[in-house]
């Protein structure tokens, strides 16, 4: 069904290249909630309800209802928020903020994206922002792509880059390379050495 999904996209944004915190993926998943019902084996499912907070690195996750899916080696593969709305953050090396807001987020650790579906919204700070009814974030690399689903429309904004203000100083050029002592100057006269 994916697959298919990815074929039917309608809307792409991919907006100017900015990795996200490149650190994020090495950092441990701290997960909270208010109850929680299994634990952490091959081929399981864990599901945590309850003001659900996740965070690993810069990269923060929230919802009412998350499920913790473990693969074969019982490592997380993917975690699915659900809210009202289930919300996602996080900061790119730049130091510029993401922000999303969706009925569902399935955030595919092992993959690195995260697919905001109902009512889904991206906002990246000082970027641009993207709704539709599906969007998907690439955690590592900032790249969106947008599904209007049905008859719908993908709507996206793009932000212009910051222009220089009048007057303002321009940026000092780099320093001149060091001069060597002047050669000695040799006295001449009437054109003669």
């Amino acid at each position: 069904m994916r697959a298919s999904w990815m074929l039917a996209l309608l809307g792409l944004l991919v907006l100017a290249p900015a990795l996200a915190k490149r650190t994020d993926r090495d950092q441990p998943m701290d997960v909270q909630a208010s109850h929680f019902d299994g634990f952490r084996k091959p081929n399981s499912t864990t599901t945590l309800k309850g003001n659900v907070v996740i965070t690993q690195g810069s990269l923060k996750a929230t919802g009412d209802l998350a499920k913790v899916h473990f693969d074969a080696n019982a490592e997380i593969d993917s975690v699915v928020l659900t809210g009202s709305p289930a919300h996602i953050r996080q900061l790119d090396d730049n130091g510029n903020l993401m922000q999303g807001e969706a009925a569902s987020i399935d955030y595919q650790v092992a993959r690195d994206f995260a697919v905001l579906q109902g009512h889904a919204s991206i906002n990246q700070q000082g970027r641009g922002e993207a709704h539709g009814d599906r969007l998907t974030y690439n955690t590592q690399t900032s790249e969106m792509t947008g599904d209007s689903g049905g008859d719908g429309r993908v709507h996206m904004i793009f932000k212009p880059k910051p222009k220089p203000k009048p007057g303002a100083a321009a940026p000092a050029a780099a320093p001149a390379p060091a001069a060597s002592a002047p050669a000695p100057a040799h006295a001449t006269s009437s054109g003669q050495p």
